[in-house]
């Protein structure tokens, strides 16, 4: 691996036990003299439940030029911050992240895939989807925003959607998206966590309007199922689940069909 920090933020337990590992990578040096850097996603395999993993390389980068004059405080440009979940039919994986970088209409969240068969070869396998199609590599490419930003990154007062975390919601038969929602002064300032749900993970058009559920708290919004019996997760939840915040849950999140009273 190269220098910088890593995080492993996705993972996906396969019907034979291997793991599969996705993670968010920030090099260092990026900018000299500054914290600024331009995160990028990989990939690993554990073959041992997560004791030990192998990198299996970088999938997700910008095509974008290194703006280091940027004012938010953390990143001049990047593919980061992300989720990523199979379809039911496991043919694609789904990756929905953030991207920092380049002309501010493409910047925002949005999303890429990469066949399951792939998953152990991931390595431009993984196709951006830009202007209607799965047809912008993922090293490099270009990416049409879900949730554009209404304002650069780049500025020291952004607005911007970031962050999303993705599951399957059973008690209402949807996809649903938690996202942060930065928007003011530098350091990605919370305004709040935003819902956004969608009865098809393969049709990136089919996304509601994001609406905020939480005003402010701290990054990183989650739902993790609670019931065990079904074997909810992360990835898997249904009518009641905690919610969480940069890893803490003081709240427990109630997903209501419409014809439902609270």
């Amino acid at each position: 691996m190269d220098s910088g920090d890593y995080w492993i933020e996705s993972t996906w337990k396969d019907i034979d036990g291997t793991l599969y590992a996705w993670y968010h990578n920030e090099p260092d040096g990026i900018c000299p003299g500054t914290t600024l850097t331009v995160p990028r996603i990989g990939a690993m395999v554990s073959h041992d439940n997560g004791l030990t993993f192998n990198d299996l390389g970088y999938i997700i980068e910008t095509r974008d030029t290194i703006n280091c004059d940027a004012e938010n405080g953390y990143d001049a440009g990047g593919n980061g911050d992300f989720s990523v979940l199979p379809d039911s039919a496991r043919e694609y994986f789904y990756f929905f992240f953030s991207v920092y970088g380049g002309d501010v209409s493409e910047q925002g969240v949005a999303v890429a895939r990469m066949r399951y068969d792939d998953r152990n070869a991931p390595v431009n396998n993984v196709w951006k989807w830009y202007e209607g199609g799965w047809s912008e590599p993922g090293l490099k490419g270009r990416a049409t925003p879900i949730f554009p930003a209404a304002r650069n990154w780049a500025d020291s007062a952004t607005d911007a959607f970031w962050g999303p975390s993705i599951h399957w919601n059973t008690h209402i038969n949807r996809y649903v998206i938690l996202l942060n929602r930065a928007k003011g002064p530098p350091g990605y300032a919370q305004e709040g966590s935003y819902v956004t749900f969608n009865p098809d993970i393969a049709d990136p058009l089919g996304w509601t309007m994001p609406v905020r559920i939480f005003q402010g708290g701290s990054w990183y919004p989650q739902v993790i199922g609670i019931d065990s019996t079904k074997k909810e997760t992360d990835k898997l939840a249904g009518r009641v689940a905690r919610f969480f915040m940069h890893g803490v849950s003081d709240w427990e999140i109630l997903f209501l069909n419409p014809y439902e009273s609270p």
